[in-house]
């Protein structure tokens, strides 16, 4: 279930009640005349079944109470109540299946800017994988892989697609784009600090590598996996499913492909680099084409599921 708070203008409460009522999968309805003091108002509270949920937030949003007034919209951990319980039952759907799109695209938006932390985190991940290939040492790899935050830009690249939005596609891409040169760049002069220092060798990297030479070596199966991954790495997002998309970060090897090319390319060895390259574009696009295919599926399928009970409601 999820908790809406809604302040609406005096003028406007009844319709937005109206909404609320006809509104199947919504329960426990309370209303405070005059609470809101800015923006001035009504305060209306309700509870939504989240398979109901982003239709009433697109009917809200038409009649413009995000512009008048606002909408905040929270998650229901527990819910004791029997009326919640039916109008669970009345909404279309599962909730697990359902998305929302507003939540999806503000959560994207929100992981797609470039910040100064979001470099930091991916800059840490890069020197970090860098430590991993060069020791050739796959515990160092996953824990880069799971630190590195890429995986926010690309989905917001793959909902900025769906909902036909190129202000999020650009600002994803540019936090993608800039990112990347960024950890890579750091990571080239770490890499020649480490050198500096003894810690970091050349003979190690062009030597037998074992656990780690898949990072350079693209195949069909670093796509196949790509696509997976964005498949369950969507699917995470818009369920809430935070701890599969951990699973996500660390089964795709987009940051340690670059830390191995930042580190190659610090040894001028640009054949490694180019196959870490290769290794990082193959994985991006699969991801960014698995995850665009399956926002794509879960619209046409629960459009299509509101069709159906629609017409069985009128039947």
């Amino acid at each position: 279930m999820l908790h809406l708070r809604l302040i609406t203008p005096a003028d406007r409460t009844a319709e937005v009640i109206g909404l609320l009522e006809k509104t199947v999968g919504t329960a426990h309805l309370a209303v405070v005349p005059g609470a809101a003091r800015d923006p001035q108002g009504d305060l209306v509270m309700c509870d939504v079944a989240r398979e109901a949920g982003d239709e009433l937030l697109a009917a809200l949003r038409d009649l413009g109470i995000d512009e008048c007034g606002s909408v905040a919209v929270e998650n229901i951990d527990l819910s004791l109540s029997h009326r919640a319980d039916r109008a669970e039952k009345a909404a279309p759907g599962e909730a697990a299946d359902a998305v929302l799109w507003e939540q999806l695209s503000d959560a994207t938006h929100e992981e797609s800017t470039l910040s100064v932390t979001y470099i930091a985190f991916l800059t840490l991940a890069t020197m970090i994988a860098a430590c991993g290939v060069v020791l050739d040492n796959a515990i160092l790899i996953v824990g880069a892989m799971a630190v590195g935050p890429e995986f926010g830009p690309l989905a917001g690249f793959c909902t900025a697609i769906v909902r036909r939005a190129p202000r999020l596609a650009m600002r994803s891409f540019v936090a993608l784009m800039a990112g990347f040169a960024a950890a890579m760049l750091v990571t080239v002069g770490f890499s020649h600090f480490m050198d500096a220092v003894n810690l970091f060798e050349l003979s190690k990297l062009k030597a037998e590598r074992p656990n780690t030479s898949f990072i350079y070596n693209p195949d069909w199966f670093s796509f196949v996996v790509a696509l997976l991954a964005g498949t369950a790495g969507m699917l995470s997002l818009t369920s809430s499913k935070s701890g599969a998309l951990v699973g996500v970060a660390i089964s795709v090897t987009t940051v340690p492909a670059a830390a191995n090319a930042a580190v190659a390319f610090s040894y001028s060895y640009y054949g490694q680099a180019w196959g870490s390259t290769e290794q990082l574009l193959l994985n991006l696009l699969g991801i960014v084409l698995a995850g665009t295919l399956t926002l794509l599926a879960q619209k046409f399928f629960w459009a299509r599921k509101r069709r159906s009970t629609a017409a069985a409601g009128v039947g």
